[in-house]
């Protein structure tokens, strides 16, 4: 199978197209037929490494030769403990904790990290949630302990992990204010702010509200 892979630290031109062997699943594993998969900062940190934690297990060359922690796509075969999943079942989940690998045409699984993929979002939509969606629920619910009613200030609402804590907010029920880039703020409505600040002209630290 095809596969983008890296054997030592450095910029994007370690990067190489080439082919490896194809994985075949364990007993609680499934093979997945990868059809999206997204690019985020824990994938820069490892292919950099830097900050040095990232090198845990791997000090002079990467441990894992390939990236890739969130994808999308379709069970292909499973291993002989798998309950969840079924041959043919399109999936989506977070990867990381699984030897990464996102970055080829297959990869090996845990069932316990995917779940299935709903019907109504493309495999490149549900490639992009696992990482950043995740962050946002755990910093409202786990961390805001966000409740309906709740008055929520969300910094650097734009990027990846602010974008999904607007309209889980929403979801929940609160009032939100984001602060962002001018260029940003009318997508931050679109996605349900009701308040935004421009942060070259507004200080949110001066505005008595909550940062999540």
């Amino acid at each position: 199978m095809k596969a983008i892979i890296y054997t030592k630290y450095g910029s994007p031109n370690e990067l190489t197209s080439t082919e490896v062997e194809k994985p075949q699943p364990k007993d609680h594993e499934v093979l997945i037929n990868v059809h999206a998969a997204s690019i985020n900062s824990w994938d820069w940190d490892l292919l950099r490494g830097t900050p040095f934690l990232v090198r845990i297990g791997g000090v002079l060359k990467p441990k894992y030769t390939i990236l890739g922690a969130d994808i999308a796509g379709r069970v292909e075969a499973v291993g002989k403990e798998v309950k969840q999943f079924v041959p043919g079942d399109e999936v989506f989940g977070d990867i990381s904790g699984c030897s990464w690998g996102g970055f080829a045409e297959y990869v090996c699984a845990s069932e316990m990290s995917l779940s299935l993929k709903p019907a109504s979002i493309s495999f490149e939509d549900a490639a992009a949630i696992p990482q950043a969606a995740v962050l946002a629920l755990q910093g409202l619910r786990c961390k805001g302990l966000i409740s309906k009613g709740n008055k929520v200030l969300i910094n650097g609402a734009g990027g990846g992990v602010g974008t999904f804590a607007v309209q889980l907010a929403k979801l929940f029920g609160a009032e939100v204010t984001v602060v962002d880039s001018v260029t940003k703020l009318s997508k931050l409505q679109a996605l349900g702010a009701d308040h935004v600040m421009d942060y070259t002209k507004d200080d949110f630290t001066r505005s008595g509200k909550k940062k999540v």
